[in-house]
């Protein structure tokens, strides 16, 4: 407990370097750039376009039978690309940030704590092209679940924060984590269920996708957001486990490794 508070304290201590952080990350982003924060927006919109495109019309096999695809279709990529955006980032924090930690103390973890929370800046944002494709859709929103949406989501950052504290550790002492990390992410774009209803495989398949977290988190948005079912108990407890799992062999393994890192950068 006494450990937790000091943590706590630590944290309270630095929130205004986090805060400066996220600012500087959000303006070198879209530093000269002529539609600025639009791209967070105009983005996944584009994204959503050409992968109901490809996946709805060419291939109509997997659009076939979704109520509201496109609705389906830029959910499911929202908060992939969440995922993937924060964990990315993440990986890369701490060396990226090395002169700064030669310099000056700072906790380490502030670095893959930081990038997630601007990746969720960036996926709140993003949200207003989830309304636009429902309006030009006519897709149904069930605004009376809608809020329970932010508890999946939530669970959400805390696992990415958990797989990037992992990443970041791990990049500092083996660069080709990067590369590795692209070709996962990419394999689990085609395991989490954005284009495709899982009932459409086979029972070794479906098995297989019940095992991938972000399937749930994808599962429970969708729930909350169309269907209107809220959350069952599984949407509320295999979230849960997921994210405390990642999170706590997360923190062991940075605060483990963190000692190390001023030495390979």
């Amino acid at each position: 407990m006494q450990r937790l508070k000091n943590t706590w304290a630590g944290f309270w201590k630095y929130r205004y370097l986090l805060q400066n952080l996220i600012t500087r990350d959000f303006k070198l982003k879209y530093r000269r750039s002529v539609l600025g924060v639009a791209w967070s927006v105009l983005n996944p919109l584009l994204t959503c376009l050409v992968m109901w495109a490809v996946f709805g019309a060419l291939f109509n096999a997997r659009g076939q039978g979704i109520e509201d695809f496109p609705l389906f279709l830029i959910i499911g990529q929202l908060v992939f690309n969440f995922f993937r955006e924060s964990t990315s980032m993440a990986m890369e924090s701490v060396l990226k940030n090395g002169p700064l930690l030669r310099k000056v103390y700072i906790p380490k973890y502030i670095f893959p704590l930081e990038k997630c929370c601007f990746a969720l800046v960036n996926f709140a944002f993003s949200l207003v092209a989830l309304l636009i494709v429902a309006l030009l859709t006519l897709s149904h929103i069930s605004f009376a679940t809608v809020l329970l949406a932010v508890y999946p989501i939530a669970m959400l950052f805390v696992f990415s924060l958990g797989v990037g504290l992992i990443l970041s550790t791990l990049y500092v002492f083996v660069r080709d984590i990067m590369h590795i990390w692209e070709v996962f992410c990419t394999l689990l774009v085609y395991a989490s269920a954005i284009f495709y209803d899982p009932t459409q495989m086979e029972g070794w398949m479906q098995s297989i996708i019940n095992l991938n977290p972000i399937y749930w988190y994808i599962t429970s948005v969708r729930s909350c957001v169309m269907w209107g079912r809220g959350l069952t108990l599984n949407m509320v407890l295999v979230p849960f486990v997921c994210a405390a799992v990642s999170l706590g062999l997360g923190v062991y393994v940075f605060r483990k490794s963190q000692d190390k890192f001023v030495l390979y950068m």
